[in-house]
């Protein structure tokens, strides 16, 4: 029941909706060199990082997703390897559009 509560709350204090997909990305804390990881989650606001990386909450890192130059982030949250962060600057609604048709498109290939 907890989690249930928990995880109602957390939805209702997403700033953004989620696109559900699943795309590799490149991803860095600073400093450091890029590394391949994935995302499952994406919105204007942020994702839901995959990656063996060790990250703590209130960590800063660079995303790059395909296509487009590294974009910095801070790390909201952690649960085992998985990671939600939230984009210093939002995500324009078209380059959220475009990374998920690309997605798409590749799956379809």
């Amino acid at each position: 029941m907890g989690a249930d509560r928990h995880h109602q709350a957390s939805h209702k204090a997403r700033a953004a909706e989620r696109r559900h997909v699943r795309i590799s990305v490149k991803i860095r804390r600073p400093g450091e060199t890029w590394v391949k990881s994935a995302i499952a989650d994406l919105s204007v606001s942020g994702f839901r990082l995959q990656s063996f990386m060790k990250l703590l909450p209130g960590g800063d890192l660079w995303i790059m997703l395909p296509g487009f130059e590294g974009r910095r982030a801070r790390v909201l949250w952690t649960r085992g390897h998985e990671a939600g962060c939230a984009f210093e600057n939002p995500l324009h609604p078209a380059i959220l559009d475009h990374v998920v048709k690309l997605h798409e498109a590749a799956n379809r290939a």
